[in-house]
């Protein structure tokens, strides 16, 4: 199991990479993790990523595509790059990566959250790649999308298959994936799920250990059919970084996850 595989010179979308709300279209996650994939090949020694901004600003087609890519400024300490996905000569999505060298930290103690950062028992998901398990409120870990179906606060965790086959998934191309998926936790109610992602944007203080990777949602602030989301992403050995997404409303196609099977990380990008 995979994203894409490799056909020639071109990459060709498997299911877990094809919106299944469009399936014309490539879902938000898998344009989020090829984006990661090509601006981490500029990320120089001794930098690390610590931040990757998605404009999903148009569709992307289960289709060719080409990837540009350009380096913005290289320093000392700081190195930034942009990229884009191209499709029939037009720019279809951007994105931006800022890689920081890293270095001592600090003397002194500032203020942290404290909050929980709950798991699940080891396991529960695959390093090959295994439907994500969802926490609401109190509730145990599961991956029925039914019982998550409300309104109290929402957990996620994933074991990801590799973005294109016979590659290694990167932790950078892991976290970029996750990105998207915040819309999930943040914009998945009552009623189920009626926002879609106009951009991405993950921040990392360092990059993820080991396959497993979780979300968890810390705050929504809507009004007049536009939120904002953000979550925590953490693996088992705390706290990774966060993410947010600027969502657009789109009550007309909203999905009753209840009732609809749901085979994909989070709703498709605009």
């Amino acid at each position: 199991m995979s994203f894409f595989v490799r056909q020639g010179d071109q990459l060709v979308a498997e299911k877990l990479a094809v919106s299944p709300w469009a399936p014309g279209k490539l879902s938000g996650t898998a344009v989020c993790g090829l984006l990661a994939r090509e601006l981490e090949a500029y990320c120089p020694d001794g930098f690390v990523p610590a931040r990757l901004t998605v404009d999903l600003s148009q569709p992307v087609a289960n289709a060719a595509f080409d990837m540009r890519s350009n380096v913005v400024r290289r320093g000392s300490r700081i190195a930034v790059v942009d990229a884009t996905m191209v499709q029939d000569g037009r720019e279809r999505v951007r994105a931006s990566a800022l890689f920081l060298i890293t270095g001592d930290e600090p003397p002194g103690q500032v203020w942290s959250s404290a909050e929980d950062l709950p798991m699940p028992p080891d396991g529960c998901v695959s390093p090959e790649g295994s439907p994500p398990l969802f926490k609401s409120g109190e509730r145990e870990w599961t991956s029925d999308f039914a019982v998550n179906q409300n309104a109290a606060r929402k957990f996620s965790w994933h074991g990801l298959p590799p973005l294109v086959a016979g590659e290694p998934l990167t932790p950078f191309q892991r976290a970029a994936i996750l990105g998207d998926a915040t819309n999930h936790v943040c914009h998945w109610g009552s009623e189920g799920a009626g926002y879609i992602n106009a951009d991405v944007t993950v921040t990392l203080s360092r990059l993820p250990i080991g396959y497993e990777l979780g979300l968890r949602a810390d705050n929504t602030i809507a009004a007049d059919g536009i939120s904002i989301g953000s979550a925590t992403l953490y693996d088992r050995s705390g706290a990774v970084g966060t993410c947010m997404v600027t969502a657009l409303s789109n009550a007309r196609r909203q999905i009753d996850f209840a009732t609809t099977a749901a085979t994909a990380l989070t709703s498709e990008s605009r």
